[in-house]
């Protein structure tokens, strides 16, 4: 019996009236130091000297285990095709925007990457090819102009590729903290909100399935106490729907705002380098206020922002 049971020292596991086991993540629990059981009653009771630090633990992992379980009976429902699904088509669609938006824009990242690394090998060509035709300058006079020309025409590409190249890292720099600082930051919250969906169509779930039962005194206290657990998840799940939405606004105008300054910096940049404008090159950077690594300087960067 019940009674005999209590007295042992492994996990209790209830069984209902007709003999079978009841595994109801709610009803399995286990049972640590002594317990009472009531004269006529088949319930089991934890004694007053047991309400501690540790079995006030014991009751969140309980919480805990129930609503994993049922977090994890409704995800497996929704994608077995059989539980419903609470959907803001409007949000939904941002978050999905904003998902595709990072990707393209990480790629974008990495070609600007590729982009600069091929730059910085052609500048170091170009400054070795400047060096041999100096070289050669001093050691054939026949020739010493037109070595010297060459010259000074590659170490002038040399340099302004350096000037180029700090604007493309600046732009790469700005990106990268764009998505992986910015972004990454309202896609936490995203995460945060998709979870509280989940509970809450899952305590949802729960308290349908007991008003379609019947109603009598051993349901209605399960009942209220679903209706309670699913008002909790409700409002929790309308306060992060809610914030998520403000993020989203939020980090829409600082998409804008960075992206545009940051790809003006690129055009202009990569058009001053190319039609050998070195004026409009170096006015460029002064407009965003970048400015170079200097030989020997500390910062582990090419630019710097001021």
């Amino acid at each position: 019996t019940m009674a005999d049971c209590h007295r042992g020292s492994a996990a209790e596991i209830p069984v209902t009236s007709n003999g079978d086991l009841d595994q109801s993540p709610d009803k399995v629990f286990l049972r640590v130091g002594t317990m009472q059981t009531p004269p006529g009653s088949g319930a089991v009771v934890l004694s007053d000297d047991l309400k501690n630090p540790a079995m006030e633990k014991l009751d969140l992992v309980r919480k805990w285990s129930i609503n994993t379980y049922k977090c994890t009976r409704q995800i497996l429902s929704e994608k077995l095709g059989r539980g419903s699904k609470t959907v803001d088509l409007e949000l939904e669609a941002q978050i999905e925007l904003l998902r595709e938006n990072k990707r393209k824009y990480q790629n974008v990242i990495k070609l600007a990457q590729a982009l600069a690394n091929q730059l910085s090998q052609i500048m170091q060509t170009q400054k070795q090819l400047g060096d041999a035709f100096a070289d050669l300058s001093l050691k054939s006079p026949e020739l010493h102009e037109e070595f010297g020309y060459n010259a000074d025409t590659q170490r002038l590409l040399s340099k302004n590729g350096e000037t180029l190249l700090g604007a493309i890292n600046f732009f790469i720099s700005s990106v990268d903290t764009l998505v992986d600082k910015t972004i990454e930051d309202t896609m936490i919250n995203i995460k945060q909100y998709e979870t509280a969906r989940v509970e809450y169509d899952a305590y949802r779930t729960d308290l349908e399935e007991l008003n379609l039962g019947p109603r009598d005194g051993n349901t209605m206290p399960k009942i209220e106490q679903s209706q309670q657990q699913f008002q909790i998840h409700r409002e929790k799940f309308e306060r992060m729907r809610n914030d998520v939405s403000v993020k989203l606004k939020f980090l829409e105008e600082n998409k804008v705002k960075v992206l545009h300054n940051q790809l003006i910096l690129f055009h202009n940049a990569i058009a001053a380098y190319y039609a050998g404008n070195q004026q409009q090159l170096e006015q460029t950077l002064k407009q965003f206020h970048i400015k170079l690594k200097m030989p020997g300087g500390e910062s582990p960067s090419w630019l710097e922002e001021h």
